[in-house]
């Protein structure tokens, strides 16, 4: 059964997300272009804080908005760490949490395969002392758990608040971290990665240091647009395309597509009178998509919906026909990879029917 958040979760700093706002996001709402093609969203969260809830019936009212969601990927966000278990084994009260909602969507008549595979936490920091813990999610799992993430956004200047997680600096260059990491590949789990685009460099020389572990970078890579980059989009852009055309030569790396409704990148489109159309959140997505694409391939680039973190920006349904006018030029080979195929390859999720 789930656990209950523990008082550390209770008194952790406040997302810097967005406010989801119902009756603005109504103000605005489209029919689903390319209803009938499969769409994987391969990084979701569902949560539960004293501030804010997403569960399965939120996420389940997300995805009746006209796209053909055949499988989710659940993402760790600390909800519902058990407080009863020995020091590290906390995060399997999230598991327990989210294969509740997963019964609870199939009770509810889901066609979606909600959470076919979870990102759990374990902390890397353990070293060698993370291997039962990783055993334990595991076994846990009821076969879902396929990867770890261990969040590494830091960044000197403080005005930077690009998460609500408080990692060291340096974390993925740590070796107690690389031991812990270093037990995933023998167990057949990949690495989540998610930092932003001053610290792309950490992430290539990890992902050299490691090459049999398959790694996602999410929210491609956070090129920033807040504190000091704030205003320097052009320029941020520049070192960030520099950066992650380095990270593709690593073959063991993906990259996911998506994150826009972070503050971190600076649209903004919560400050407008109306949601944003698809067609003026695909003009913005645009460069940062066909950028990943042209340097990683279909095959090593997925779409995310980052839901509820970007709910605040825009809504389900406009953010899946953003990414499908972006991708209107692609083949359609191309585009099954980046809707579908990637993800279900990268997170072993399989052949998800109709």
């Amino acid at each position: 059964m789930s656990t209950s958040f523990s008082d550390s979760q209770k008194n952790a700093p406040a997302a810097p997300h967005v406010t989801i706002r119902p009756e603005w996001l109504a103000l605005h709402a489209e029919e689903a272009i390319d209803p009938a093609r499969p769409i994987i969203d391969a990084h979701h969260h569902l949560w539960e804080f004293p501030d804010k809830r997403y569960r399965s019936d939120d996420l389940l009212a997300d995805l009746r908005s006209g796209h053909d969601i055949r499988a989710t990927v659940f993402i760790e966000c600390q909800t519902h760490y058990s407080r009863e278990r020995p020091p590290g084994f906390a995060p399997l009260g999230e598991v327990e949490f989210v294969l509740d909602e997963i019964r609870a969507a199939g009770e509810a008549g889901a066609r979606t395969r909600v959470g076919a595979a979870i990102v759990a936490n374990a902390d890397l920091l353990l070293g060698d002392a993370v291997e039962p813990v990783l055993a334990a999610l595991i076994e846990a799992g009821e076969s879902r758990v396929k990867g770890i993430r261990n969040i590494g956004v830091w960044h000197a200047d403080p005005s930077v608040k690009a998460s609500a997680a408080t990692p060291p600096p340096h974390l993925l260059l740590d070796p107690r971290f690389r031991q812990g990491l270093s037990h995933l590949a023998p167990l057949g789990l990949s690495f989540d990665a998610w930092v932003v685009h001053t610290q792309i460099d950490e992430l290539c020389s990890l992902a050299a240091a490691f090459p049999d572990t398959r790694i996602a970078l999410n929210h491609v890579g956070g090129p920033l647009a807040i504190g000091p980059y704030r205003g320097h989009r052009d320029e941020v852009f520049t070192q960030w395309r520099a950066a992650i055309a380095q990270l593709a030569r690593h073959p063991n790396v993906s990259i996911k597509l998506g994150g826009f409704g972070m503050a971190l990148f600076g649209f903004d489109f919560h400050a407008m009178p109306r949601p944003p159309a698809s067609s003026l959140l695909a003009q913005n997505i645009r460069p940062y998509v066909e950028t990943c694409v042209e340097l990683f391939g279909a095959d090593r680039c997925m779409f995310e919906s980052n839901f509820p973190v970007d709910k605040g920006n825009f809504s389900y349904g406009v953010l899946w026909n953003a990414f499908k006018r972006v991708t209107s030029g692609c083949t359609d080979a191309e585009k099954s990879r980046l809707f579908h195929d990637s993800a279900a390859g990268f997170y072993r999720i399989g052949v998800v029917p109709a």
